[in-house]
């Protein structure tokens, strides 16, 4: 009988020993699965790898949004026209990034926003004309027009929003201008601008 309790003890131990060392694997695997993952998330994508950090991580973050556009169609929260125009709207933001980063050679990008033609009054309250826009126009102080980009569906417009520095040389520009020569110069800048402003967000 007694030899049978030790017997027991003995086993119960190496029981013990043994889960605690399988738990140790575990954790050791998990951590190790990790790190891989998040070395292969900070891995440039393949045809990436000719951008500087900036331009990679705007191009990263276009691919976070598409996922959560993906995630969100897979669980039926958006219907089938919003994921297509959403998927296209990032395929032309990422398209044009690429295209400014390869034209300049430099590692920025400006704030960009993609609107297809029934969204124009997102950024401008007073819509302009499509016919009329060129490549490179300043619009309200407040956005470069880059150019348009016809995906499978819809053709999307692009902007870029001039920053802040840029915004107040142009109405510096502007103001100085409309000031007649015989005057000093006063401060009669045109006031704010009529686009409402609108950061890049999730599609």
């Amino acid at each position: 009988m007694l030899r049978r309790f030790e017997s027991q003890r003995v086993f119960g131990r190496k029981g013990m020993i043994l889960r605690r060392v399988g738990a140790l694997a575990f954790l050791i695997v998990s951590a190790w699965s990790l790190a891989a993952a998040a070395a292969q998330r900070n891995r440039p994508v393949r045809g990436e790898d000719e951008f500087g950090p900036v331009v990679r991580a705007y191009l990263g973050y276009l691919r976070a949004q598409q996922e959560v556009v993906d995630d969100r169609v897979s669980r039926r929260e958006v219907s089938a026209d919003y994921y297509r125009r959403n998927s296209d709207r990032i395929r032309a933001l990422r398209q044009m990034a690429i295209s400014i980063a390869r034209e300049t050679g430099n590692d920025y990008l400006p704030e960009l926003e993609a609107v297809a033609t029934d969204e124009l009054e997102t950024l401008f309250e007073t819509p302009p004309s499509l016919d009329l826009l060129r490549a490179g126009e300043t619009l309200n102080d407040t956005f470069r027009y880059l150019g348009a980009v016809r995906m499978r569906r819809d053709r999307f417009y692009l902007f870029a929003r001039l920053d802040p520095y840029e915004q107040e040389e142009l109405r510096k520009q502007a103001g100085s201008k409309s000031q007649p020569r015989d005057q000093s110069p006063t401060n009669s800048l045109s006031g704010e601008p009529t686009s409402r402003p609108r950061r890049v967000g999730s599609p």
